[in-house]
């Protein structure tokens, strides 16, 4: 519309003609302080006062009909001529009208008029009479405002975040299509419904909304929302409140959807659980650090390994109480391998350290550190597996031994062989006997080397000795060797001489002795005593009867010469045999170390 009637007013009587306002002082016009222009039937501007004239940009005093560029607000066409003339014709005041002043200078000013007809005393129409206002500034901040306020709706309804504001009760208000379209609702099915309904945990919103009506901010507080197909969407929910006079009003909402990040990191978190399993069932002791070396895991091995529990982010390279070279110089942690593949970027492999637990026992171990790099090579951590080698020193330490004890036994065997070998060829009158007495000698030496050879030189069971070196003399009956003694360990020292001895014993008891015949028996008897002050010493009873009648002999043989150095002289022990009629017995004792 071109004009625009700000208020209602009542009916009034026409204005005075010229005559009357020809009597009005010019500088009572000039005192009035807003825009007076008077102008003629025609249209021209035939007076104005001070305000007019600076306004319009006339002169004090003008020339009866001066026109002036002045036109509806609307463009519609000029105003000046035509509007007077309109007013005067249809006898109708104007009041409220919006004219665009055009200066000079091309510029654009707002006017508000306020335009009555003037009239003689004939009632003729002579003139009309405009108050004029400038409201260019004002329009300007109005139409500043008004596109401000649809920026505003702009922006909360077309915002690429959800956007919602929820009373104090709890019921939705408003919501942007953001909001909307994140749920999958309509408007109409979502704004004025109770928040809570769309919430998976009512104590979270209950809880949201309690602490906005305290005043406080909520920043990214993780929620669960309900979407309109069943589906839950995670969301990081950023909100205060507004208040009023009457205190709490609505909450201002900010609802961001974070379901993809919340899925990738709980897959990631699936993931890192997994890989924490994997290194957790590991029976090799595992950790991991940061970038500067803070321990970050651990798996139990880890923990059984060094002997205490580590401290997450205090703990520095190593989870070891404490370390030391291979050789056992002390090894400061920040110079310990994990430390050193941490600093250089790079695995480090083929060492060795020794860690000391708190109880004082040491490890013998090889690390295994790994630095982890991110995407641009940077180290952002480490991985180290601590492989306990114990087991290989020991087993370097009993080889050690093995060979040393090998030496030993090869040239104590050499020895003992060549003396076998002169006392057969003495003992032996016929040359033929030679060869099968002195074979026999030299398998018994063989099969117990093969015992101490299955137990890798560790020892031989004395109930084993007695079975592979007398048992082949006995026979198919079993009956005809009867032991008695508990089980025992024999060194490999005292094994190879005991065996010895009791093949002499058994291949003299088979040419001589008890099981010559068919029913002669064997009755070897071992007991252990234990000494407070010294080495336990065994005690050994060889005692034969149902053979032939004995009788005692002239001179001792290389069986009973071989039996009394082996011994005495080997084993630091004792010797005693008798020569009874019912059957041959031999007593020895001997310190087992």
């Amino acid at each position: 519309m071109t004009v625009v009637d700000l208020q209602p007013r009542p009916a009034r009587k026409p204005a005075s003609g010229f005559s009357a306002l020809a009597a009005v002082d010019q500088d009572v016009l000039d005192a009035v302080p807003i825009a007076i222009a008077v102008f003629d039937r025609f249209g021209g501007i035939v007076r104005l006062n001070k305000s007019a004239s600076v306004l319009l940009h006339l002169p004090p005093h003008v020339d009866n009909s001066t026109a002036v560029n002045l036109a509806l607000a609307d463009d519609s066409g000029p105003a000046q001529g035509s509007l007077a003339r309109s007013i005067i014709a249809e006898f109708t005041p104007r009041y409220g009208l919006e004219l665009t002043l055009v200066s000079p200078d091309g510029a654009r000013r707002a006017l508000l008029a306020d335009i009555e007809p003037l009239f003689e005393s004939s009632f003729a129409a002579t003139g009309a009479i405009a108050c004029l206002r400038d409201v260019t500034d004002s329009k300007l901040a109005a139409e500043a405002a008004l596109a401000q306020q649809k920026d505003i709706e702009d922006f909360f309804e077309n915002g690429a975040v959800g956007l919602h504001l929820v009373s104090s009760e709890g019921v939705i208000l408003r919501a942007n299509q953001a909001e909307l379209k994140l749920l999958g609702y309509e408007k109409e099915e979502y704004i004025g419904q109770p928040i809570a309904r769309f919430h998976a945990d009512g104590d979270v919103i209950e809880d949201i909304l309690r602490r906005l009506s305290l005043g406080e901010s909520l920043h990214r507080h993780p929620a669960r929302l309900k979407a309109k197909d069943g589906s839950i969407r995670h969301v990081e929910i950023t909100s205060n409140a507004n208040f009023g006079a009457q205190g709490f009003k609505n909450t201002r909402c900010f609802t961001v959807d974070v379901s993809d990040q919340f899925e990738t990191a709980a897959a990631a978190r699936a993931t890192e659980q997994n890989a924490r399993e994997v290194l957790e069932a590991l029976p090799a002791a595992i950790y991991t650090t940061d970038a500067e070396g803070r321990v970050t895991f651990f798996n139990q091995a880890a923990v059984a390994f060094s002997g205490r529990t580590p401290v997450i982010g205090t703990d520095e390279w190593c989870v070891t109480w404490r370390l030391y070279e291979a050789d056992g110089t002390p090894l400061p942690h920040d110079q310990c391998p994990m430390a050193v593949s941490l600093r250089e970027g790079r695995p480090i492999r083929g060492v060795q350290a020794i860690a000391e637990r708190p109880d004082g026992s040491r490890v013998p171990f090889m690390p295994y550190p790994t630095p982890l790099f991110d995407a641009d090579g940077k180290v952002i951590g480490g991985i180290n597996m601590l492989v306990d080698i114990s087991a290989l020193k020991d087993a370097e330490r009993e080889q050690r031994i093995l060979i040393d004890e090998l030496n030993h036994r090869v040239k104590n065997t050499l020895s003992t062989v060549q003396s076998i070998s002169a006392q057969t060829l003495r003992s032996t009158p016929e040359p033929a006997q030679f060869a099968p007495n002195f074979q026999d000698r030299i398998i018994a030496l063989a099969k117990a080397h093969d015992l101490l050879t299955k137990r890798r030189w560790t020892g031989v069971s004395l109930g084993e000795l007695v079975d592979q070196e007398v048992g082949p003399f006995v026979g198919p009956d079993p009956y005809r060797l009867v032991l008695d003694g508990p089980e025992i360990t024999l060194s490999p020292r005292i094994g190879l001489a005991l065996g010895m001895v009791l093949h002499e014993l058994a291949s003299n008891a088979r040419q001589f002795g008890s099981l010559q015949g068919e029913s002669g028996v064997v009755r070897l008897k071992w007991t252990l005593s234990k000494a407070e002050d010294g080495p336990s010493r065994l005690q050994m009873s060889w005692v034969e009867h149902g053979g032939p009648e004995v009788t005692v002999p002239s001179r001792h043989g290389f069986g009973c010469r071989l039996i009394e150095r082996s011994i005495t002289d080997d084993l630091d022990g004792s010797v005693k045999v008798n020569f009874p009629a019912s059957g041959f017995r031999c007593e020895l004792e001997f310190p087992l170390p």
